[in-house]
């Protein structure tokens, strides 16, 4: 038995401009319709009307472990295990650290499709850790047959950012769980857009961040899972203030606090949560098995009207649904030049290098309609070649 979302009821959430076709939410999701007024509330009526004494009348400290549940509900996580605050990148460098703490090995594996950012901060790590340890960086269809007995940690971005193309969580981390090593799994293009189980895949670490397929807004706050065999096993790389177990006793010498808050570090993003949590009204309710059959009706409709319409552009997705995320991918060796032609038509999606054309797909938002207009406003720029002007071709600071 099918179950799929129906779009109808939630895009009405979304702030979305009128002659937009928005396939981006896989870089940034929309304007909740709500997040304005929950900000502006908590500007005004707790920053403003309660000052400083809004951080216990409002329940300002406790904002990041009860959005964090929230969220572990979408990523099959417990709800006290999972944290919010800081940004991907810092996030990563903790998990990483946690899981090395936990092992005498010192090579860790990850694939040539993560995002360049967990390699650098992974890379920053190894180097401050100066221990010996090696990062191994293997083709993703190599990465099941590179785990051995020597695996420290198997460190991977769950759905590739540039093809979609996903990883089988249970089945990697079975293995390295096999050969005696630990997981640490970013899930920023997983989070919100397809279903995730890290309890039942029994992974151990795992970050991600809000403001794609959450729709949390511009740098909204990163949130760390650790399971609970692990958690209070660590000593968080980076012992701040809010991860004491005595924020308020102001103790000179760090003592970790229970469970997943010894993973917090600074001041709870206030403003941010508050946009954050309106954003996640709109799964309350639906459920990601629901999201996900409708973003591969939605998928094989784009899909299949680019080969149709738009032939010179070739699929960099896995052909299969069982085998991509939320997001389908294309090639052309002028695809920035028609990204840019599609934007200014009011169809947003994005260029990844060298030559990646991304559609997102959301089904909170996006219709069969929107993509009907993406495959017709595509199909005419690439039969007119309205995508070869000197505009389109300048790149710009942000791709």
């Amino acid at each position: 038995m099918t179950h799929t979302h129906d779009t109808a009821l939630t895009r009405p959430l979304f702030d979305l401009p009128d002659g937009v076709t928005y396939l981006d939410g896989n870089s940034l999701g929309p304007l909740p319709c709500g997040a304005a007024q929950r900000v502006a509330d908590r500007m005004q009526d707790e920053w403003g009307a309660m000052l400083i004494t809004a951080w216990n009348r409002a329940g300002w400290m406790a904002e990041p472990a009860r959005i964090s549940a929230r969220i572990a509900r979408l990523i099959g996580a417990e709800p006290d295990h999972v944290t919010l605050g800081d940004t991907l990148s810092l996030r990563l460098y903790q998990a990483l650290h946690a899981a090395l703490s936990l092992t005498d090995r010192r090579e860790i594996i990850t694939d040539s499709g993560n995002f360049p950012s967990d390699l650098y901060m992974a890379q920053g790590l190894l180097d401050t850790l100066g221990r010996g340890h090696t990062l191994r960086v293997v083709a993703p269809k190599d990465v099941a047959s590179a785990i051995s007995d020597e695996t420290a940690v198997l460190m991977l971005t769950q759905v590739d950012y540039r093809t979609g193309r996903k990883h089988d969580m249970a089945a990697l981390t079975a293995k390295a769980h096999d050969h005696g090593a630990l997981t640490v799994w970013d899930l920023a293009h997983s989070a919100g857009a397809i279903p995730v189980n890290l309890t039942g895949a029994q992974a151990d670490f795992a970050v991600g961040c809000t403001y794609k397929f959450l729709n949390g807004g511009p740098g909204s706050p990163a949130f760390l899972y650790a399971a609970p065999r692990h958690v209070n096993a660590v000593h968080p790389a980076l012992p701040g203030w809010l991860g004491h177990a005595q924020p308020f006793a102001f103790e000179p010498k760090y003592t970790p606090a229970e469970g997943i808050d010894r993973f917090r570090v600074g001041t709870p993003p206030v403003l941010a949560l508050a946009a954050l949590d309106a954003a996640l009204d709109a799964f309350d309710d639906t459920t990601m098995r629901a999201i996900l059959e409708t973003s591969i009706t939605l998928s094989e409709q784009l899909i299949q009207g680019i080969a149709t319409h738009a032939p010179q552009l070739t699929l960099a997705s896995p052909t299969d649904p069982a085998q991509r995320g939320s997001q389908v991918s294309f090639r052309h060796p002028h695809a920035y030049a028609i990204c840019q032609a599609l934007i200014a038509q009011g169809v947003i999606g994005d260029f990844r290098a060298p030559d990646i054309l991304r559609f997102g797909i959301t089904p909170l938002y996006t219709t069969a309609g929107d993509i009907d207009r993406a495959v017709q406003i595509l199909g005419e720029i690439m039969k007119t070649g309205a995508w070869d002007r000197p505009e389109f071709h300048a790149r710009q600071a942000v791709t």
